[in-house]
């Protein structure tokens, strides 16, 4: 059995998930993950089928018990950072997130904001959000910190207004940024006809 280091530098759940799934596809099955490096271990091609969830809007309690839920339904749950910050006394203020969540700290859920989901491949599509509201709440929710993002750079944009470089620099920057919410509140208005046609 050999171990295989891996760094994998994009996206945020979903390329991440694409890729995972990949890896396992070759035969490699997730172990541990770090900062930027994955470590997999070799399997039987496609045995594990992955999917990456953000819960950087969760408290730690939160994050804690939905972790523990997802290892009781027998699915293997690993931590992972969205940003690149090494530190070792971190406090991060996460106005998008709900109560408990808006502070993290290394303690709690700094570097923590997603989850790497595993389970035995058994052919079929692996979700774990099934039920459409959960799913039009979990794309919202996914949305909120891309919101605050491009709040930050059209505030930056206005603040630099006479400047006509940083002013373009700060509204190119808010109109990439606005990319993610576009896709997120279409899935999810997507999501919410076809759940009004079943209704």
């Amino acid at each position: 059995m050999s171990i295989v280091k891996r760094r994998f530098f994009a996206g945020f759940t979903g390329s991440q998930t694409k890729w995972l799934n990949s890896m396992a596809e070759k035969g490699y099955r997730l172990v541990k993950t770090g900062k930027i490096e994955y470590v997999f271990d070799e399997c039987e091609p496609g045995k594990y089928v992955y999917v990456v969830e953000y819960v950087g809007d969760k408290s730690f309690e939160e994050e804690e018990k939905y972790k523990a839920f997802l290892e009781d339904l027998g699915y293997q749950v690993f931590y992972k950072n969205v940003n690149l910050a090494y530190s070792t006394n971190k406090l991060t203020f996460r106005p998008w997130a709900d109560k408990a969540g808006k502070l993290s700290t290394l303690k709690t859920t700094f570097n923590k904001e997603l989850l790497i989901v595993e389970k035995e491949n058994d052919g079929k599509p692996f979700r774990l959000h099934t039920e459409k509201q959960d799913q039009i709440d979990y794309y919202n929710r996914m949305s909120r910190p891309w919101y605050f993002a491009v709040f930050m750079a059209l505030l930056l944009a206005i603040i630099y207004w006479p400047s006509v470089l940083p002013t373009a620099v700060c509204g190119g920057l808010a109109v990439i940024l606005a990319l993610p919410v576009i896709i997120m509140t279409l899935k999810a208005r997507k999501i919410k006809k076809e759940k009004e046609l079943e209704e």
